[in-house]
């Protein structure tokens, strides 16, 4: 979180607590393997646990490692002496981000349904697009598995009848952004996850890996109640 006297004054300053119980004395001894260790109400992550962030390039398959020798997740990991595994999916063809971690419990719940984690897509598609679309995708597209519904959907951009459309969902199903799009009568030419919860994509470029800061991993814990 910092230096050794960055992190005593955040001692000083009340901000750190051990177990629930705000730390008042310089010096405190802990376990990190037992005792929850939280900064300004975010958990602070152990070393033993390794959480990247990765922009997975369209073509490569969301697995670690790849049978018919295609290009996985795997491949961008150098140097791991720890297995990692990637936490949900990405279509072969979707780029963007997707997190790698060692971490099962978080990988478990950012995953599970109960917890409800949104996703935030940027599709390429054909238009013209009515008004209602929106609307139409936020109160429910009917697919063969059942309905899907957008949490959010917004035009980010317009050029004749070529639009770029974000859509943001907390679904988990297969070809999921693809789906509801064609089924509305937009198939995707081209799609990028730019967010995984509270995880933004920013300006990391495509096939780049990076270690999530200790901040970062402390909002995903508190996405999903840990």
């Amino acid at each position: 979180m910092g230096s050794r006297r960055a992190c005593e004054e955040l001692i000083e300053q009340a901000r750190v607590e051990v177990n629930g119980e705000i730390v008042v004395e310089q010096g405190m001894r802990v376990d990190p393997e037992k005792d929850e260790i939280k900064v300004d109400g975010l958990t602070v992550a152990t070393q033993s646990y390794l959480f990247f962030a990765l922009n997975k390039p369209a073509g490569v398959v969301s697995t670690m490692e790849d049978p018919d020798g295609r290009q996985c997740l795997g491949d961008y990991v150098t140097n791991r002496e720890t297995r990692l595994f990637h936490v949900g999916r990405l279509d072969t063809e979707t780029e963007g981000i997707i997190l790698l971690t060692n971490h099962g419990e978080l990988a478990h719940r950012l995953t599970h349904p109960k917890y409800g984690v949104k996703k935030t897509y940027l599709a390429a598609i054909t238009g013209p697009l009515p008004r209602e679309v929106g609307r139409r995708l936020k109160d429910g597209i009917e697919l063969e598995d059942g309905y899907a519904r957008a949490d959010h959907f917004r035009v980010v951009e317009q050029t004749g009848k070529n639009y770029l459309v974000e859509v943001t969902l907390h679904e988990g199903r297969k070809h999921i952004v693809r789906r509801m799009l064609a089924e509305a009568g937009f198939p995707v030419e081209k799609l990028v996850r730019t967010a995984f919860g509270p995880i933004g994509l920013g300006d990391q470029k495509s096939g780049w890996l990076r270690r999530l800061t200790n901040t970062e991993v402390g909002m995903l814990m508190k996405e999903v109640g840990m």
